[in-house]
């Protein structure tokens, strides 16, 4: 990177590059890849000025290290750059923005009166025209109230006022269409791919490549728990995708050889090979705005009633101002009232709020895919957790590999790192790093793998099967024996950690124990969200007994439960619901999928398994459990302003209709306060919310009541 230094400060640079002019495509590419860094904590791009603002951690001969090797061809290949950015729309609604202020100013200073006065009846169209399809459909919506009120300004020859009006509106409708705009490109990317490699099947064998460099007509692996990677045709193969991301539909669709899948979708059951059709999956983009455009289910109940009640308050309007004209025969007075409504400020300020709020989120590294989902959060009174890569560490580590039956401890860990490879998981991972840190190769040398939920990893090798999993699975479904004279052996497995079965030709081979310690964090998390309303707090884990029992003592949880299916943790999920509980489910795993689903909430660990990632409703970073925290508190202060901006709206506008019914105000007072009060509950909505006060808590009812 060609740059200087402008100023710079302890774990803060600003840079400026040293070129005239940097795109937007440019910025982004730059901002992408420096987010990418492991000691990038904050970080900003400014494509006007060329100036990069950067807060990291760590050495700082490191940071000028790297950005001294960055080049704009290399980090084209990162596959952490998404497809599309908001960079590019927030310019162009900027523009318009501070395009509509100038022009605004520039005909009240410089336009003589007359053509002011023709400039209003031209803006005036577009309104009336939506006023008299308003009467046409024989609805009384807001586009009627706007018309008239303009309309009688007009034929009252008060111009100013007309135009005022007008101009604001502009302005609102402006802000509107920027936001939901910006609303939607965010949660598209928040719901676009994140995988960054993938296999592909190459004369010499399964090779695995960033996402970034697989071409159209590549043989792509997927196997179960996996996103598909690509639009393409399935080659080989027969499988279950999960759709619901992108259709809706909530029943996996079977596929077989020549049916198209799609990228972001998820294999639910089986294995396939496809054959890519376009690499970069920009068509899931355009797909997930079409069906959030066109689809109400992400909106909070909160923003739907008020809506609504906007639309329902206009012929109460219209009403009061017609009585008013009938009491005092006085034409002002009337259009006093008709220049106030609430439409406005309800159905903007509510959204704005709520995208507020996911934004916020967003930046404490939290994707919220909907409205919807951050007033479950609000309302919840019990969490329901996952032990493993949830309350405890996504890392876990083996400690000790025992092999039985006459086994070595480096082939049988050799063999279940190239059967776990497949299926990424704290545990699976675990392993794989093992052989990794040993320095073992483990090349593919057994036949198809079949992972089975909850249970393990099936496959054949030399002829013989090999099964790794839970106890459960290798004793219990599959009936594998311990090897003659090593049943003391087995009796005497270290208690102190979580085990992985490994079985060849139906005897034990080898028992993988791995340490699966407590986060730091989670017992002073689950004490946070207690004070934060918070009533219940559970685990549920497929673990033994007495490893669930060792954590849920050290965390302090409310109950739990050990050696659960994934069927018994979407049971024990829908029972809570049934019982009136609002539930969230925090998990990683493919196992959670279930109960992620059947929780009014679900939350996922963004380095978990792709399907829980994808069927999830809210993700969170791994770093830290804190942001649970976060999440909680950001959802309880929407609630909070959402209310607050419910009754600012109704009481201000209330009183503004009630001065004009009295005749203290004039129209234009009237109709200049109104637009103001609305621009401002909605900077006020767009606003991050406070920290510093205590939110008030919502149970469970009080939401739906509140309005």
């Amino acid at each position: 990177m060609n740059a200087t230094i402008l100023h710079e400060s302890r774990g803060r640079i600003r840079l400026k590059l040293r070129q005239k002019r940097m795109t937007l495509a440019q910025a982004d590419l730059l901002e992408a890849w420096l987010q990418a860094k492991p000691w990038t904590r904050q970080v900003s791009v400014h494509e006007r000025t060329c100036c990069v603002i950067l807060y990291y951690s760590g050495s700082r001969q490191t940071v000028l290290d790297e950005l001294r090797r960055f080049s704009w061809s290399d980090a084209k290949l990162s596959p952490t750059l998404s497809a599309h950015s908001t960079r590019a729309l927030n310019r162009e609604f900027e523009e318009k923005l501070v395009s509509k202020v100038l022009c605004k100013a520039a005909s009240a200073l410089f336009l003589p009166p007359p053509v002011r006065i023709v400039r209003v009846l031209w803006h005036m169209i577009p309104f009336v025209k939506r006023g008299l399809l308003c009467i046409l459909h024989r609805t009384i919506k807001v586009d009627l109230l706007d018309a008239f009120s303009i309309s009688i300004s007009v034929c009252r020859r008060d111009f100013g006022t007309a135009g005022m009006v007008m101009f604001l509106l502009e302005i609102g409708e402006l802000l509107e269409e920027w936001t939901r705009k910006k609303s939607v490109e965010d949660l598209a990317r928040c719901m676009s791919l994140n995988v960054d490699r993938v296999w592909v099947r190459t004369p010499q064998g399964e090779i695995l490549v960033p996402i970034s460099q697989v071409q159209p007509g590549d043989a792509v692996i997927v196997r179960a728990g996996g996103i598909i990677p690509a639009d393409g045709s399935i080659l080989e193969g027969e499988c279950t995708v999960n759709q619901s991301s992108l259709t809706g539909e909530s029943i996996p669709v079977p596929k077989h050889p020549g049916s198209m899948v799609y990228a972001g979708t998820v294999l639910e059951e089986g294995e396939c090979v496809l054959e890519v059709k376009q690499s970069s999956g920009q068509s899931r983009y355009d797909q997930i705005v079409h069906m959030i455009e066109q689809s109400e289910q992400l909106k909070s109940s909160v923003e739907s009633k008020a809506a609504n009640l906007a639309d329902k308050l206009v012929p109460y309007t219209f009403a009061g101002s017609i009585l008013n004209f009938i009491l005092s025969r006085n034409i002002t007075r009337a259009l006093s009232v008709l220049m106030v409504d609430f439409s406005c400020a309800l159905k903007l300020a509510m959204p704005l709020a709520v995208i507020s709020a996911m934004r916020e989120a967003g930046k404490s590294h939290i994707t919220i895919k909907g409205g919807k989902f951050l007033e479950a959060v609000a309302a919840a009174d019990t969490i329901v957790f996952d032990k493993t890569g949830t309350l405890t560490h996504a890392c876990p580590k083996v400690v000790q590999v025992i092999p039985f039956g006459g086994k070595t401890e480096t082939e049988m860990l050799r063999l279940a790192a190239c059967l776990e490879e497949h299926f990424p998981h704290s545990m699976a991972n675990a392993v794989v790093e093992e052989a990794k840190i040993r320095g073992l190769i483990h090349e593919e040398y057994h036949s198809k793998v079949e992972y089975l939920v909850a249970h393990g990893i099936a496959s054949t090798v030399n002829g013989e099967r090999v099964l790794i999993g839970s106890a459960h699975f290798i004793f219990e479904d599959e009936h594998c024996v311990i090897p003659a004279g090593e049943a003391e052996r087995f009796e005497n497995l270290p208690p102190e950690y979580s085990h992985l079965y490994l079985s060849i030709g139906g005897q034990l081979a080898a028992v993988i124990c791995i340490s699966d310690p407590l986060r730091e964090e989670a017992k002073s998390v689950l004490a946070a969200l207690r004070t934060l309303g918070i009533t219940n707090l559970i685990m549920l884990t497929g673990d033994s007994h007495r490893a669930a029992s060792t954590i849920a003592a050290q965390v302090g949880v409310d109950e739990f439960r050990s050696e659960v299916l994934p069927a018994d943790k979407a049971d024990f999920i829908a029972h809570l619901r049934k019982s009136g509980h609002t539930v969230l489910m925090v998990g990683d795993g493919i196992n959670d999928s279930p109960a992620l689903s059947e929780a009014d909430a679900g939350i996922a660990i963004s380095d978990g398994a792709a399907i829980a990632r994808e069927i999830a409703d809210i993700t969170i970073a791994a770093d830290s459990l804190w942001e649970l925290v976060e999440l909680r508190r950001i959802s309880l202060e929407l609630m909070t302003r959402i209310h607050s901006n419910y009754r600012f709206v109704i009481g201000f506008n209330g009183t503004l209709i009630a001065l004009g019914m009295a005749g203290i105000i004039s129209p234009a007072t009237s109709a200049m306060l109104h637009n103001l009060s609305t621009l401002a509950v909605s900077l006020r909505s767009m606003s991050s919310l406070p920290k510093n006060k205590k939110p008030v808590l919502l149970i469970p009812g009080n939401i739906s009541k509140s309005l």
